[in-house]
């Protein structure tokens, strides 16, 4: 194995902080990645990790190590795609919710993958916090306005939102002019999967957000289902218009209070703030943007 080889190995192995799945991610026998780092500590002539029962880490040196390793790997893989000419290639590990990947990232991806035919692209699905590093994930797709600061964040698209309820809700209980009219109207309760807590509605009156928050018969962890929910008339619901297209079209949900619409949500690409970008992450950022500014008009 040689240098360069083995700083991708010692990398991932950091990454992952295990010899095995560093092993699986590189298709390696878990004896090359042990002598491997055996070799590569013993040319040093210092410690770089430190092994116990349930997970491997690095030690101080092992970390300043990683981090130069980073940016060698970085530099000499884009040195050799300018000389070369070669497209970037290798496995792209991205996580992205999965309404935002069939709407915006599934159409265009046959064009993606026969443009850099040499990438191997492995999606994650969720809306959950990533530890991009421990998991051995490149970049993250997510709706709202990053707040890790270990995060690089690159925003590349803004959702407009609105409120919705339907039919048969509004037959019931009216259909709202002002949010001062929401007196006896019920929502569907969405609860934050990062703090656990119900997010109220948001309205913007002369220049102000306004939050209310409505009693609600049934409160609800995915998106997905909060839309279901609405569609049976149970209450009103606050999500990006472009998911409801299909829904309004054939007339399950109407839009209301269209004059007091909710702030928009950002939707970012997030990575790790001490690791280069490599090239195939590079483009995969710049392919998503372009895919988002296409599909969300």
């Amino acid at each position: 194995m040689d240098r360069f080889e083995a700083m991708r190995l010692f990398a991932r192995i950091v990454e992952r902080r295990s010899f095995t799945q560093a092993a699986l991610d590189l298709n390696l026998p878990r004896s090359t990645v042990t002598e491997g780092v055996k070799q590569m500590e013993q040319r040093l002539g210092v410690r770089l990790l430190q092994r116990t029962t349930r997970q491997v880490s690095p030690t101080l040196d092992g970390e300043a190590y990683y981090r130069r390793c980073l940016a060698i790997l970085a530099d000499i893989e884009e040195a050799e795609a300018a000389f070369t000419g070669a497209k970037p290639s290798g496995t792209l590990r991205i996580d992205v919710h999965g309404t935002l990947a069939r709407h915006f990232v599934l159409p265009g991806l046959p064009d993606f993958l026969a443009s850099y035919p040499d990438i191997q692209l492995h999606i994650g699905e969720g809306d959950r916090f990533v530890d991009l590093v421990r998991e051995g994930v490149d970049c993250v797709v997510r709706v709202g306005t990053p707040s890790d600061s270990r995060m690089v964040g690159r925003r590349i698209a803004v959702l407009e939102e609105a409120t919705y309820a339907s039919p048969a809700y509004l037959e019931r209980f009216g259909t709202p002019r002002t949010p001062e009219e929401l007196t006896g109207h019920r929502m569907v309760a969405f609860a934050s999967s990062a703090t656990g807590h119900v997010l109220p509605l948001e309205f913007m009156v002369d220049g102000q957000l306004r939050h209310v928050t409505l009693p609600a018969t049934v409160s609800v962890v995915a998106a997905e289902t909060m839309v279901a929910i609405a569609k049976l008339g149970l209450g009103l619901i606050q999500v990006p218009r472009y998911r409801l297209r299909e829904a309004l079209g054939r007339g399950e949900l109407v839009e209301v209070l269209h004059d007091f619409s909710p702030s928009p949500s950002p939707v970012y690409v997030l990575y790790p703030h001490n690791r280069q970008l490599s090239p195939r992450v590079r483009v995969f950022i710049d392919w998503v943007a372009a895919e988002f500014a296409r599909y969300n008009t």
